[in-house]
């Protein structure tokens, strides 16, 4: 019989309410334990918290009963919404430490036992982490539309569909010599498998845009020592992150900053000066901010003289800093800003918010790099089927249909689930 686990499952204490939750075989035990009874099922009902051997009143408040399986984890549950001082909860608990059966739940082990239950699926769960750890308005939408299902719902559906070709293609092979198997079914089976690809196509290829979503997109600022780099990373952050000195080289590590512009996740990076350096130390911060402004999704280019700068597409961006020491204005299509007066610096900001919206866009589907992997795997496999020593060849054919739909299978958890459970639920909280 499984241990019945309980948990704080509220905000961190003291507060004002506090929710206790348990899930297991012995939850009616729990609260017989604690308040003499169980309530009415799925109702909130007026309970006094006593301790059953000595009868002391601990706290009151309310108890909720949920038996399985039509509760969240499929098992008895039940809740205890007492008064959120530290005491009453570890008073409570106590008691619970002395009833058998009874142990601390682990991290993430209340949605563990709802996917064990067949309650929701691997997806689903990865979007429930992600709603969790949601800092910004973009990263609560798509957080949404997966713990919703959006992508177990297209997952499951490719799958049937691939599980009824080759469930096709198994009754061509068994009974290729009963009249009243069709003929073409391999020509079927090779419309599904193509149609399905054309359909997973489009949706790796937005994949990096999901991922970089939860991550929050980069904003690398580059340019030379002493051009007010560090200076327009505190303007920006509105506190100072970076030591601002007159000093070459100061910056000399990558720092970030995480920001939330118009409701988009944006991670901030102030990169060290670019220039030629025999100092061991700045010529690997001069390293690594060159490798930082390959990868990031955006690069602010800053200049404090009169160069003429030429961004390389539309990922870089000419910024002209210290507009206040400037008498010319900058040249079409750059921006200029003074950090030190705030010139500029809104509408820089404008403009970072419309990037950053542009690239969040709706929702994406697949949003976690082991969703990806799978999804591609399952692409390979239908793109094997074009190949002519495997089109015309039943037996091979029905094989690569098998590998795809269990790639697919992967994303939602129906195969091979057991070898991600620990990565998954490794950041989730105790009480969930």
């Amino acid at each position: 019989m499984a241990d019945t686990i309980y948990a704080l499952s509220s905000g961190r204490l003291p507060a004002a309410i506090a929710v206790i939750r348990i899930s297991g075989p012995k939850a009616s035990e729990g609260l017989i334990a604690l308040t003499g009874k169980v309530p009415e099922p799925r109702k909130a009902a007026y309970a006094v918290f006593r301790d059953p051997d000595s009868r002391e009143t601990l706290d009151d408040g309310l108890a909720v009963w949920v038996p399985g399986p039509k509760s969240e984890t499929g098992d008895d549950m039940a809740e205890l919404h007492v008064h959120g001082g530290q005491a009453i909860v570890a008073s409570i608990f106590r008691v619970f430490e002395r009833l058998s059966g009874f142990r601390p739940a682990e991290a993430g082990e209340f949605t563990r036992r709802a996917l064990l239950n067949g309650k929701i699926d691997l997806a689903r769960v990865e979007g429930l982490g992600d709603l969790i750890a949601a800092e910004t308005e973009a990263q609560r939408r798509q957080a949404v539309a997966q713990f919703r299902g959006g992508l177990s719902k297209k997952v499951e559906a490719w799958r049937e569909k691939l599980l009824s070709a080759q469930a096709e293609i198994a009754a061509a092979i068994d009974f290729s010599d009963e009249g009243d198997v069709p003929g073409n079914l391999l020509v079927a089976a090779r419309k599904t498998a193509s149609g399905l690809l054309a359909e997973i196509e489009p949706v790796l290829r937005d994949a990096p845009r999901g991922e970089r979503l939860r991550d929050g997109f980069t904003v690398a600022i580059t340019g030379a020592p002493n051009v007010g780099k560090s200076t327009l990373l505190n303007r920006l952050a509105e506190r100072d992150i970076a030591i601002v000195s007159d000093i070459p080289g100061t910056t000399r590590d990558v720092l970030e900053v995480a920001l939330d512009l118009n409701g988009v996740p944006v991670m901030l990076i102030d990169t060290a000066g670019i220039r030629e350096t025999r100092d061991p130390v700045e010529a690997e911060g001069v390293k690594r901010a060159r490798a930082r402004a390959q990868a990031a999704d955006l690069v602010l280019c800053l200049v404090d003289d009169e160069r003429v700068l030429k961004p390389r597409g539309e990922r870089e961006w000419a910024i002209r800093t210290k507009a206040d020491l400037r008498a010319v204005p900058a040249p079409p299509g750059e921006i200029a800003v003074s950090a030190k007066t705030g010139a500029g610096i809104d509408m820089l900001i404008e403009r970072l918010s419309a990037a950053a919206s542009r690239l969040a866009g709706e929702p994406a589907l697949v949003t976690h790099a082991r969703q990806r992997k799978a999804l591609s795997e399952a692409a390979s496999h239908l793109k094997m089927l074009e190949k002519p020593e495997i089109a015309d060849r039943e037996e091979l054919f029905a094989e690569e249909l098998r590998l795809a739909a269990d790639c697919l299978g992967r994303i939602t958890g129906n195969i091979g689930i057991e070898d991600v459970l620990g990565e998954i639920f490794k950041n989730f909280c105790v009480g969930k």
